[in-house]
């Protein structure tokens, strides 16, 4: 008896953290208090350095769903002439208190066919995990102007969704992916400057992470709770133990491409 009240007081306690682990507010796009906790195996390529060295002085910028703007201001954009859009509400009253101080203009938008731009107003537009209309992006590039994005695909953390809520429940398109977006570029008549596909391992090294990122990104995991999962919480809890580590697959592109002249 004594061995199984334990045992209760035990899963007790998991679920009491998992459910604190679950109500955590979230802001921006950081993600670092998941640091030494939830680990992202590095891609062949690296994003902001690609960011850099095609934004030069005078560049007129703007950066598509830049969350906090925590990345975009990482980069030191030129002041003045730096846009960023993003749509979750939160997001934009957050932009709106922090980065007209660093000479960037922040717009929300609601439609991607509709950005809030005049045709052929800049001269690079970066987009870093956001989705995009490549018509909507063709006309507010400049002739010779330059779209660089880094996404998620459509693979993305696919088998551990469908073990923590069944089969297909992912929102996400299973063919988005490198080889049908460049298609998709060419076809708007941009030329392809750089392209690459990779799919990173996620490790978790704590189940009360993986139940912070499952809420977070809830296209991914959509209708996620601590109490419609936890069965399957729990075997991700002894193969934790056992195993010291839960993997994910992930699935990222980046592409480079240039408007015509």
């Amino acid at each position: 008896m004594k061995r199984n009240e334990n045992g209760h007081n035990g899963q007790a306690q998991l679920r009491a953290y998992w459910e604190a682990e679950e109500a955590k507010d979230f802001q921006g796009w950081d993600f670092s208090r998941l640091s030494g906790r939830m680990l992202e195996q590095e891609l062949p390529w690296n994003y902001r350095e690609a960011v850099l060295e095609h934004m030069k002085d005078g560049t007129t910028l703007l950066d598509m769903g830049t969350g906090g703007g925590e990345f975009l201001l990482s980069l030191s954009p030129p002041r003045g002439s730096t846009y960023a859009t993003e749509a979750y509400p939160p997001n934009v009253e957050l932009c709106k208190k922090k980065l007209p101080a660093y000479g960037i203009e922040i717009r929300a938008v609601e439609k991607d066919e509709e950005l809030p731009f005049e045709s052929g107003m800049f001269d690079m537009v970066i987009n870093r995990h956001e989705s995009f209309c490549i018509s909507e992006v063709r006309r507010i590039l400049k002739p010779g102007g330059v779209f660089l994005t880094q996404q998620v695909g459509g693979q993305n953390n696919r088998e551990l969704s469908r073990f923590l809520l069944g089969e297909d429940a992912s929102h996400t398109d299973p063919g988005f992916n490198l080889y049908n977006t460049v298609q998709e570029l060419e076809l708007n008549g941009f030329s392809i400057l750089k392209q690459e596909e990779y799919f990173p391992e996620l490790t978790f090294l704590d189940i009360g992470a993986l139940v912070q990122f499952a809420r977070i990104i809830e296209w991914e995991f959509p209708g996620f709770t601590v109490e419609r999962c936890y069965p399957q919480l729990m075997r991700l809890q002894n193969r934790l133990q056992k195993d010291g580590k839960i993997t994910s697959r992930e699935h990222r592109f980046m592409i480079i491409a240039r408007k015509p002249t």
